[in-house]
């Protein structure tokens, strides 16, 4: 019997484990997802400078194609 074969092995009782755990992890994350979706929003909103300035009331009405 190949010993180094075993490592492979994964049961019913490793298996359980692990995907327990992880649908443990999924579930609280579920549960306060509306704040992690704005913490995740606030700290991309940190690193990224904007780069677009306002516009002017004025400019947007011309940009539609409206006239004065």
């Amino acid at each position: 019997m190949r010993v180094d074969l075993m490592a492979y092995y994964a049961g019913p009782d490793q298996i359980m484990t692990v995907t327990s755990g992880l649908a443990s992890v999924i579930g609280l994350l579920l549960v306060f997802w509306n704040k992690v979706v704005a913490t995740f929003f606030r700290i991309v909103k940190i690193f990224r400078p904007s780069s677009a300035e306002p516009v002017a009331a004025e400019d947007q009405n011309n940009t539609l194609g409206n006239t004065p």
